[in-house]
């Protein structure tokens, strides 16, 4: 396609994949999207052996990596948080909510260590974000996106001299000058419909506002974008391509189990809910049971990031070992109701590229010229 971020950074489509699984974004790559591999969730040791083999399978294709760099967060000691430093009104409610419920707690026996070990794979600072960063510069990445915040500008410069591009989400006006004045590379416009982290701005509204807003800069259409119409929808309103999330979810390569693909596939648009549960700051999530406990009238206030994201590991395992759905909250955005059966990543940009043309050429079909419809 001819869009200035094909060019930029070397890619076929304008398809950008953000995945926390590194299938997903190598057969993106390998299609001819970009895939960019979501790391807040991830040790130095992880990232680096997943970039490894992301590095094996893609043949040289550009693909990129996503950090958080919020610009506020309460600041973590300077040794390895635990569990005891964790706020206690919220770990008791969270305790109490699943005991309630039947849900087990985990062992006495391992538990803490199965705790400890998630809570040393969270990323969530800068401090964080620019070691893994620093991994990541091992491998012959071609980005790296900020999801949560501006990046310094001394990062982007420092990424610019190795010849590296910069982008960062935004769901606000303000956000998005802000990323402009840092000097990233391009912006991805989020709207509130997609999921994890966004704000309160539907993608209609948001995508011409930020495109105004930023111009020269190339911007990236966010938000509810799992199909070739709403590509064509972003194309239309001036973005250069597509960033997404939730689709690549019901794909086969996705991280997700059988039984949470299963209850992907039963949900409608409407089953998802913006929730501070899973750190503090908003993100859209699939409605769960333990969503709903969070906004009973004697939950606790939510704590602050990076904390919420930390006391939430427990909830996490007991749920996960428990094996009950409903309790849940992975997060998805609104294309969820647009997810019905598995497939393969492959087949989602095909798919998504078959109806762009097909959209684009059923409008150029209704434009007239001269006061006649074109041949």
């Amino acid at each position: 396609m001819k869009a200035r971020l094909c060019d930029l950074l070397g890619i076929d489509v304008p398809i950008f994949a953000f995945s926390h699984c590194r299938d997903v974004v190598a057969e993106v790559t390998k299609a001819g999207g970009m895939g960019v591999l979501g790391v807040a969730y991830k040790t130095a040791e992880q990232l680096d052996g997943e970039l490894q083999w992301i590095d094996e399978r893609v043949g040289g294709k550009p693909y990129g990596v996503d950090v958080l760099l919020p610009s506020k967060y309460e600041k973590l000691a300077d040794r390895r948080i635990a569990a005891d430093d964790l706020p206690d009104d919220q770990v008791r409610f969270m305790r109490r909510v699943l005991d309630d419920a039947g849900i087990p707690r985990l062992p006495d026996d391992d538990g803490p260590a199965m705790v400890q070990s998630f809570l040393d794979r969270i990323n969530m600072t800068r401090e964080q974000a620019d070691a893994l960063v620093d991994v990541a510069l091992r491998h012959p990445i071609k980005a790296v996106v900020s999801a949560l915040g501006s990046p310094p500008k001394e990062t982007v410069e420092r990424l610019h001299a190795l010849g590296i591009k910069v982008g960062a989400l935004a769901g606000k006006t303000e956000h998005a000058l802000r990323h402009k004045a840092a000097g990233v590379d391009f912006v991805v416009a989020q709207g509130m419909e997609a999921g994890g982290h966004t704000g309160k701005v539907t993608s209609m509204i948001l995508w011409p506002q930020l495109i105004d807003a930023v111009a020269p800069l190339p911007v990236l259409a966010a938000g509810g974008i799992g199909r070739g119409r709403q590509m064509a929808a972003a194309l239309a309103l001036g973005a250069e391509g597509v960033w997404c999330g939730s689709i690549w979810l019901g794909s086969r390569e996705s991280e997700l189990n059988p039984a949470q693909r299963r209850r992907f596939f039963a949900a409608g648009s409407d089953d998802t809910v913006q929730s501070r549960l899973r750190s503090g700051k908003p993100a859209r999530v699939l409605r769960s049971k333990l969503s709903d406990a969070w906004e009973r009238p004697d939950a606790p206030p939510f704590a602050p990031m990076p904390y919420q994201t930390l006391l939430m590991v427990e909830p996490h395992l007991r749920v996960e070992r428990g094996r009950d759905d409903q309790w849940q909250y992975y997060p998805v955005g609104q294309i969820v109701g647009d997810m019905h059966a598995e497939t393969s990543c492959r087949q989602i940009v095909y798919d998504m590229m078959n109806e762009l043309v097909e959209a684009t050429e059923r409008l150029s079909a209704m434009v007239l010229e001269d006061g006649h419809a074109r041949p």
